[in-house]
């Protein structure tokens, strides 16, 4: 749409989850964080990895499987080179992988403080709507409507009036979404036609550039 300034945020947690396990140093369920090192153990084609973790109390460490008994040929050959390597972009992913750490832990705290990159995809003269663009790489805990508070200072009952007046709505939609966690690829659409101070206001909280 022509009369649409686009926008891209890029939302990064700060904190990595953190899986609860049994600490032999400590004597019960303690918090466990990544060290960001891998161990790896080969015997002949077969290939064991763990991430290590170390208990935040006493440093106990914890080796948290990534491949077991897993054959060099079934590998994927990028996976296998950030494994060999140490690779820490990998390993960070990796440290969000909350699925692989619930099968391991009855208890994973996730922290709700991130980091936030906004870029001008689209700015366009006499402009009436925005389209924020979500990118999410990480699980993140944060609500949509909480981020979106705190980043157009805006309050959540007035968020949540203007989408149930249809003048914010969301791609895709789903029901709840505002008090949904956010999801890479959403857009948020917001209609700001009635916003006489859209771009004094609106414009530069969206795009991260002052005035």
């Amino acid at each position: 749409m022509c009369n649409t300034l686009r926008v891209r945020w890029t939302i990064i947690p700060k904190t990595a989850p953190q899986p609860w396990i049994a600490c032999g140093g400590c004597g019960g369920p303690r918090a466990f964080q990544s060290s960001g090192k891998i161990r790896l153990n080969a015997n002949g084609r077969k290939l064991d990895a763990w991430l290590i973790y170390k208990c935040l109390t006493c440093e106990r460490t914890w080796n948290r499987p990534i491949l077991e008994r897993r054959n060099v040929r079934d590998i994927d050959p990028a996976v296998l080179a950030a494994l060999q390597s140490n690779d820490p972009d990998w390993i960070r992913a990796e440290t969000f992988n909350l699925d692989a750490l619930r099968r391991r832990s009855q208890r994973v705290d996730e922290f709700v403080e991130f980091e936030i990159a906004k870029e001008m995809q689209r700015e366009t003269a006499h402009w009436t709507r925005l389209t924020i663009e979500l990118l999410v790489p990480f699980p993140t805990s944060i609500r949509l409507d909480r981020l979106l508070a705190s980043e157009l200072k805006v309050s959540r009952s007035r968020l949540q009036a203007l989408y149930d007046e249809g003048m914010v709505r969301t791609d895709p939609d789903r029901a709840d979404v505002m008090r949904r966690r956010i999801r890479n690829g959403t857009l948020v659409l917001i209609d700001l036609a009635m916003e006489a101070d859209r771009e004094q206001s609106w414009k530069p909280l969206a795009s991260g550039d002052p005035l």
